[in-house]
Formats: structure tokens, sequence, C-alpha cells
């Protein structure tokens, strides 16, 4: 199976920062966009950022103007600044990779817990 490799994830205080950074296998080809998505309990996963091999990014609300996600296509990663985190930041997050034609591949989680 594809493996994404997942790092970053800690215990944070509220208003502070960290980054997630996730690396696609090599073997992938084709990769359309990679991003990070995440899960609370009892709620559905959803999109905090990606972004597109073309350099296209795409935001949650909930964390618009506190983060900033970035990729390397050759290297094949993606890397999510959190700054200013707030205690509903909390959850599981997900690396995504969604490559040609429909693949999506998605990593194992690290958990995020913002402290007050």
């Amino acid at each position: 199976q594809v493996q994404l490799v997942e790092s970053g994830g800690g215990l944070v205080q509220a208003g502070g920062s960290l980054t997630l950074s996730c690396a696609a296998p090599k073997n992938i080809f084709g990769i359309a966009a990679m991003g990070w998505y995440r899960q609370a309990p009892g709620k559905q996963r959803e999109l905090v950022a990606e972004i597109t091999s073309g350099g296209i990014t795409n935001y949650a609300d909930s964390v618009k103007g506190r983060c900033t996600i970035s990729g390397d296509n050759a290297r094949k990663t993606v890397n999510l600044q959190m700054n200013s985190l707030k205690l509903e930041d909390t959850a599981v997050y997900y690396c995504k990779v969604r490559a040609f034609p429909r693949n999506d591949y998605w990593g194992q989680g690290t958990q995020v817990t913002v402290s007050s």
C-alpha cells in the first residue's frame, strides 16, 4: 500500500504554532494535489488546506489567515504551517494525496492537541 509519511503533530498551547509535514512515496506519479484534512471526535472529516501541483491553494474558512500550505512537486512533500492555534483546532490531522486519475491516498493521521 501507499504510505504517506506524516510528522509534526503534538501538543501546543493556544496561540502557538506548529508545522505538519507529509511526504508521498517516490513511486507515486501524476500527483494533482496534496493537502491536510482533520477530524475531531464526533465530527466529520473536513478539509483544512490543499495545494495543487500548479500552486493553487484552498483553505477552510476556519483557518484562513492562520495557516499556510506549501508544496514541493519534485520532493512530493507538503507542509502546513499553523499559527495562532485555537482549542477548536484540536483533531487528528490526515495528509491526503490526490493522484491521477482518481486515486486518493491518506496518511494514518497525526494528533494535534491545542491546550489553554
